[in-house]
């Protein structure tokens, strides 16, 4: 399958995502069904759905202290108002303050009933949410935080962050922290793999690698971690997160690369091709990547 089949864009900080048609625009959680992928459309209640969307990284963690909540709700209701249908945020916080997952498989109840509130606020504004399961950077634990349990643990043969992609033990850490997509929301006893509310998974915030800039590494990781979500749930779709960067599959292309990103460790067009992966996504930092030039 060409990954022209699979559309996604995101654009900074904003996110947006387009399916390619203006023939329908609906809530995500529309008479409780689910987003699907026709050829290189978005599809909702069999019509083509068109959106934007913005990106609140920290929702969960701004729910989890009570006396926050209704920035949550305050940024649901603008959003609806101004027709934005779909919001991407993290489900995930590892280690360090209002943590989500506190070691490997030890979750904070408190911080789950938060991202089951930011779910059911979400449902009630008629927005879909794009869920990450983890970062690539350090903020809010990331890879580097689950190579460290594992060195803390005394596992064998951790060395750096990129032991993220191929050590077993923690990838097994991982695979552990996707079965909360079974979780049973607290609020309206809905599993999350039956929400229609939720539109996507994210596999990783921006994956890198500086072990194999070929890409390899990380598309064995996704080609593992794809298919063992898929395993759990097969209504929701499922992208990886990935930037963009062209890699050595089409080396040609590199030059189109932003300065200074050609050596990421991803490819953007073999990664994308697992079929399990649904549609592709762009992070694009023009402020960054053009910096000094004019608009």
């Amino acid at each position: 399958m060409s990954v022209s089949h699979r559309v996604g864009y995101v654009v900074g900080v904003l996110i947006t995502l387009l399916a390619l048609s203006h023939d329908c625009q609906a809530r995500v959680h529309s008479h409780g069904r689910f987003v699907r992928i026709k050829g290189t459309r978005f599809v909702l209640n069999w019509s083509y759905f068109v959106f934007n969307g913005f990106n609140s990284y920290w929702m969960m963690h701004v729910a989890a202290d009570p006396s926050e909540k209704y920035k949550v709700s305050k940024t649901f209701r603008e959003a609806a108002v101004a027709g934005l249908l779909v919001c991407r945020t993290w489900a995930f916080s590892d280690g360090g303050d209002r943590a989500l997952q506190i070691f490997p498989g030890v979750y904070d109840e408190r911080v789950f009933q938060a991202l089951d509130f930011v779910i059911l606020k979400a449902r009630r504004h008629g927005i879909g949410l794009i869920l990450s399961f983890v970062n690539n950077h350090k903020d809010f634990g990331g890879r580097p935080q689950y190579v460290e349990w594992a060195r803390n643990a005394g596992v064998n043969n951790v060395n750096g962050e990129d032991d993220f992609y191929t050590n077993p033990t923690v990838k097994k850490y991982y695979k552990t922290m996707l079965r909360f997509i079974t979780r049973i929301n607290s609020i309206d006893r809905i599993a999350y793999k039956d929400d229609p509310t939720i539109m996507v998974w994210e596999l990783m915030n921006e994956p890198r690698c500086q072990a194999d800039y070929s890409g390899r590494m990380v598309n064995g990781w996704v080609q593992e971690m794809a298919s063992f979500v898929k395993a759990l749930d097969k209504k929701h779709l499922l992208e990886i997160g990935m930037e963009g960067f062209y890699g050595d599959s089409m080396p040609k292309k590199k030059v189109n690369n932003p300065a200074g990103y050609n050596q990421v460790g991803t490819d953007f067009i073999t990664n994308n091709l697992i079929k399990e992966i649904d549609f592709t996504t762009i992070h694009a930092y023009p402020d960054i990547w053009l910096s000094g030039q004019n608009d």
